[in-house]
């Protein structure tokens, strides 16, 4: 497995890095063959970050978490990714032998959204909220846009869309952690977001329509 471990917001360190290391390549006995792996380990408002993420054929891995203890985070983001191995396992491995088959048309359709995690001022709400969106719509004029409070981009991403069934899309969803993942739907071939549901566990299942020709 190639590792690549990025320090931001204090100095790197050897004992650090080669924890990650033993951490991050738990996995293998989980996986016939584990790609590259990046790990960011970051300091920020004085907690310790750490977000780990492991590529393994057409399936991406990640943790995050956050703690008072650079070495405890590691510890969390990797449960995290542990944990959803041991779900997928067997369908880890059962389809990575139909990787090579779909790879070349795969490169043809897949094509990137940009994803923003973004902090609002306390009058406008003060929670961080998140958008796929690269802009928001700007004051209508010029004193409402020297008044209007501004955000704070905390993290933008670019999510790789891939065609898949919905059920892959949700089991890579689950293994990104996350709750929502952008792809394209296999069948119809529509932009669309599955994702978690808070109120009873359930999930959704968003899906962007082209208008019909004049």
């Amino acid at each position: 497995m190639q590792l690549n471990i990025t320090f931001r917001q204090f100095g790197s360190s050897d004992a650090l890095k080669e924890y990650a290391k033993e951490k991050v390549e738990r996995v293998n006995k989980y996986l016939d063959r584990a790609g590259d792996a990046h790990v960011v380990l970051s300091l920020e408002r004085h907690l310790h970050h750490a977000d780990i993420t492991i590529h393994s054929g057409a399936w991406v891995l990640r943790g995050r978490e956050k703690s008072a203890d650079m070495y405890a985070s590691i510890d969390l983001a990797m449960d995290k990714i542990e944990s959803q191995l041991r779900k997928y396992k067997e369908k880890i491995k059962n389809h990575h032998g139909r990787d090579r088959v779909h790879h070349r048309q795969e490169l043809v359709n897949t094509f990137k959204v940009r994803h923003k995690v973004f902090e609002l001022p306390e009058e406008l709400g003060g929670e961080s909220a998140e958008a796929t969106a690269d802009t928001a719509p700007a004051p209508s004029t010029p004193a409402q846009a020297a008044a209007a409070p501004t955000t704070r981009i905390v993290r933008t991403s670019d999510i790789t869309v891939k065609p898949m069934p919905v059920d892959e899309a949700v089991m890579q969803m689950n293994l990104l952690n996350q709750d929502f993942y952008v792809f394209q739907h296999a069948t119809t071939h529509e932009v669309c977001v599955v994702y978690r549901r808070k109120d009873d566990g359930q999930f959704g299942l968003i899906g962007v329509h082209s208008p019909p020709n004049p």
